[in-house]
């Protein structure tokens, strides 16, 4: 099912670059391309948005008739996936071992108990309990191409799915053409080198604290950039800011973990997994990046 979304992307024309922008996986996706050529700029814009929506459509686990919908509710059953979708499970995987099971992409179903809306309502004990028999990557039964989920159990992507269409649309737009580009999917971004002048992209990282407002400049020349943290989700009770990162083994919001933390990689999926892998690290977030001897920026 694909209806014409080409009425959503803007186009518009700076100084020295063009700007698309168009919605998708509930962010304001941004692409700026250094270049003079208008049709060059027409041609990304459709092909960048038509990717990033097939991306959006097919791993979405809102989508009611898509790949995550069949392996969500195949109920004990067989399901067997395409290659792109199994490159991601086995993404997955990885980031559960890497993370000592703390990177858990059946963790979603914990939305059931949490609404992070910045109120002080904490989840019920008892819904959170009778999630947790329902969340254990070691529980999914997964022999590419093959997968199976036990009755309950539910994959969800959200962790991943936007780095991943960065990363998928930087290729695209890399492929056709050598122009300067900087792809930003709600601060999660990548570029393709300097700009044509030779100097680097400058990026504002934002204040958790001010929505809006810009805590420092970070200038980039090559890789990516993501960053994971509460300051658009949390719940704050008694002087406690519990963070919507959530702890899959218990069902509660890490603490003390930075507002936010902004990492740079090669690639955008890299970066993700570090600054989400360091988020769950509560109040040893920086050490573990100290360990891990990446750029980053942590703010507390």
């Amino acid at each position: 099912m694909s209806h014409d979304r080409s009425n959503q992307i803007h186009i518009q024309h700076h100084h020295n670059y063009w700007q698309i922008q168009f919605e998708a996986m509930a962010s304001t996706c941004e692409v700026l391309v250094d270049t003079d050529d208008s049709q060059l700029v027409q041609r990304l814009a459709h092909l960048i948005s038509k990717e990033t929506w097939r991306i959006e459509q097919k791993f979405s686990r809102y989508q009611p008739d898509n790949i995550v919908y069949q392996i969500n509710h195949c109920e004990g059953g067989i399901v067997q996936v395409d290659a792109e979708t199994a490159e991601l499970i086995d993404f997955a995987a990885q980031c559960y071992t890497l993370s000592g099971g703390m990177f858990d992409v059946t963790s979603g179903i914990l939305r059931r108990a949490w609404r992070f809306d910045g109120s002080s309502l904490l989840a019920d004990p008892e819904v959170v309990e009778s999630l947790l028999p329902h969340i254990g990557w070691e529980k999914v039964r997964w022999l590419n191409p093959v997968i199976s989920l036990p009755y309950g159990m539910e994959l969800d992507f959200g962790g991943i799915g936007k780095e991943y269409a960065v990363d998928k649309v930087w290729l695209l737009a890399t492929e056709h053409t050598q122009e300067p580009v900087l792809i930003n999917f709600g601060g999660d971004l990548r570029v393709s080198g300097t700009r044509r002048d030779g100097s680097p992209w400058k990026v504002g990282i934002e204040n958790p604290e001010q929505d809006g407002q810009t805590q420092g400049i970070l200038e980039i020349s090559q890789g990516a950039l993501a960053t994971s943290g509460d300051s658009k989700r949390f719940l704050l009770k008694d002087g406690v800011r519990y963070s919507h990162i959530l702890n899959p083994m218990t069902g509660w919001p890490i603490t003390d973990a930075p507002h936010s933390v902004t990492v740079a990689a090669p690639t955008c999926i890299e970066a993700g997994m570090m600054a989400t892998f360091a988020s769950l690290q509560g109040e040893f977030a920086e050490q573990f990046l100290d360990a891990m001897d990446t750029p980053y920026w942590c703010i507390r």
